[in-house]
């Protein structure tokens, strides 16, 4: 049993069956069906790293391995998935039974292969913060505090960026530094990418694009145009944490019969669609900190007199939610953009109140996000689970970039 542990430490897969069903019989008779799990963020120090390109089979782009066939005689090697055969480049040239390259070797299933010139300049890991002002004061001061020990935890070379939310959306301009400025957006509609272009200032002196989709500097919106919104930690910290200590209850009124307006979808529409303008196809995470349920434009999960209750999991069960279904068909949408765009949003939820996870967490899930919740963001599940995200040593904090 310690050999298949140890197999499953070295390169985190776990199969349900130590032994393959050698015949139909066998495998429909098994209760569990053959399949494996399989850890990609495995962390494993001594995996090798190869300082070369992979050798794809020009069939079905699978990498040469452990149980591929090896023709050391006429320098050829058999694929595993689709038995095409392929021939070795020159690089393998002194290929033997005594001299094979490492990716053949047994206990060599998992290996990393560095960079190359071909494969373009790594980008550096995006984080938009995206956080609620409408909470009271005691939670914008534990918010605070802890949004600003991130800041002192992220990688410097990392691409920052900061909204506010509440009756309005608020797209914060890190860098422009004479003076605090925001784009400011009505909560109460979707905001499309076309807008936000516009309104940003992305297509100043630029023809606007009839087709395809905007992907950054290499497609009409200029580098310096990305820098207003998205700068590296290293540049913006003071402003950053200059905005981050100016943080205030969202101004506007709220009557004692009413619920805050508070408009969660349209601060994550305006959210992706930023990072699908500035760094598409890059790694980039939305992390948004959320007070309470959204009760203004789209995404929204409950009106806002206190005297509607807010649905209920019976409600649900029935079906009798009345802003279920259209708060889930928007964040379906919200998480199908995200996934094209390559992109991850986090919640962090942190109220008594339900706060709309239920009808979030499709966006989460499809782009393989994280949801924390707590009652409050003083609570040690927030702190120590925000603090854990950020604490590593490596420049991507271990978050799959």
């Amino acid at each position: 049993m310690s050999e298949f542990l140890e197999l499953e430490a070295r390169d985190g897969v776990r199969m349900t069956w130590n032994v393959i069903p050698g015949t139909k019989q066998d495998a429909a008779s098994c209760v569990v069906p053959v399949s494996a799990i399989y850890t990609p963020l495995n962390p494993n120090p001594a995996i090798p790293v190869l300082p070369y390109a992979p050798l794809r089979c020009r069939i079905c782009r699978s990498i040469l391995n452990p149980f591929s066939v090896a023709d050391f005689g006429s320098k050829m090697w058999l694929c595993p998935f689709c038995f095409q055969r392929n021939h070795f480049p020159q690089q393998y040239s002194a290929v033997s039974q005594s001299n094979l390259p490492t990716e053949l070797y047994p206990e060599c299933c998992t290996v990393e292969y560095m960079a190359t010139a071909e494969t373009g300049p790594v980008s550096p890991p995006v984080f938009l913060f995206v956080v609620d002002t409408c909470m009271i004061e005691e939670e914008i001061g534990y918010l605070k505090s802890a949004l600003a020990q991130a800041v002192e935890l992220l990688p410097d070379q990392s691409l920052v960026g900061f909204i506010t939310f509440g009756t309005y959306v608020q797209v914060h301009e890190l860098g422009f530094g004479l003076l605090p400025k925001s784009h400011v957006f009505k909560g109460t509609k979707e905001i499309k990418k076309d807008q936000i272009l516009e309104q940003m200032g992305f297509l100043t002196g630029k023809t606007k694009p009839t087709t395809g989709v905007i992907t950054g500097a290499r497609d009409g919106v200029s580098a310096e145009s990305i820098a207003r919104f998205l700068l590296p930690a290293s540049e913006c910290e003071f402003i950053l944490n200059s905005l981050i200590e100016e943080l205030q209850k969202d101004p506007w009124p709220v009557s004692a019969d009413q619920r805050a307006s508070r408009c969660t979808g349209a601060a994550l529409s305006v959210a992706a669609s930023l990072l699908g303008i500035c760094v598409p196809g890059s790694g980039g995470r939305i992390m948004a900190f959320i007070g309470g349920p959204s009760t203004e434009g789209p995404g929204s999960i409950i009106s806002k007199p206190l005297s509607d209750p807010i649905r209920s999991h019976k409600d649900l069960d029935k079906g009798s939610a009345p802003l279920y279904n259209k708060a889930v068909k928007f964040y379906e949408e919200i998480g199908n953009q995200l996934v094209h765009q390559g992109h991850v949003l986090d919640l962090f939820a942190c109220a008594l109140d339900q706060v709309g996870v239920a009808e979030m967490k499709v966006a989460v899930e499809r782009t393989g996000g994280i949801v924390v919740l707590a009652e409050s963001f003083g609570h040690s599940v927030f702190k120590d689970s925000l603090r854990h995200i950020f604490q590593s040593s490596d420049s991507d904090l271990g978050l799959s970039f």
